[in-house]
């Protein structure tokens, strides 16, 4: 079936950067929608940002827009989160995740595969 894995989460200072990584693997990359999903202790899964099968549109949570920036190489099977000027409110552990269609959506229903989650820490 379909698996997605997460990769480049780490421990970073307030203001730095990090890039992560989802690794498609299973079956060929479909055109569906891809997005990244946070979850912070005692919160609630939140939506980050979502991309569709062509890269032209995206959209973002109010909270990283201008910090954050999702694209996506097809030719890889694989999705990226650039992570700049981080915060330590973006703390969370980040998941990737597949939709169910080809639009961009920030439903957290929406989305089918899910990868296991990718913890990234930022300290004060």
């Amino acid at each position: 079936q379909v698996q997605l894995v997460e990769s480049g989460g780490g421990l970073v200072q307030a203001g730095g950067s990090l890039r992560l990584s989802c690794a498609a693997s299973g079956r060929t990359f479909s055109i569906d929608a891809m997005g990244w999903f946070r979850q912070a202790p005692g919160k609630e899964r939140e939506f980050v940002a979502a991309i569709n099968w062509s890269g032209v549109s995206t959209d973002y949570a109010d909270s990283v827009k201008g910090r954050f920036t999702i694209s996506r190489n097809n030719a890889k099977n694989t999705v990226y989160l650039q992570m700049n000027s981080l915060k330590p409110d973006d703390t969370a552990v980040y998941y990737c995740a597949r939709a169910k269609f080809g639009g961009v959506t920030a439903n957290v229903n929406e989305y089918a595969y899910w990868g296991q989650g990718t913890q990234v820490t930022v300290s004060s």
